[in-house]
């Protein structure tokens, strides 16, 4: 990932605030066809890879549904990536074995 991981943490609590104001908005389930589609872009935008694909698709649904625009789903997407998955990661290490006979 070549983005600053702070700088995304950033950005994704600030699309999960605007994406939960709709919810005190009047008529803010119709600002959420227009907002689900921006947040899956900005989601596959901001993660790459097949995670980034799902995370996209989650966020979207997540966005649609009425109801359930309190679930910060770029913040949980985050910790995803940098806490949960870069713990399971190891580190792989070369070791050069010169054979002299």
């Amino acid at each position: 990932m070549k983005k600053n991981k702070f700088k995304l943490l950033r950005n994704g609590i600030l699309l999960d605030l605007v994406g939960m104001a709709t919810t005190f908005i009047p008529l803010g389930v119709f600002l959420d066809l227009i907002w689900a589609p921006y947040a899956a872009k900005r989601m596959s935008d901001m993660y790459e890879g097949n995670t980034g694909k799902i995370a996209s698709w989650i966020v979207f649904i997540e966005e649609i549904l009425p109801f359930s625009d309190f679930v910060p789903t770029f913040t949980l997407m985050w910790i995803y990536t940098f806490v949960i998955a870069s713990e399971k990661q190891t580190e792989v290490q070369t070791i050069e074995v010169e054979i002299t006979e």
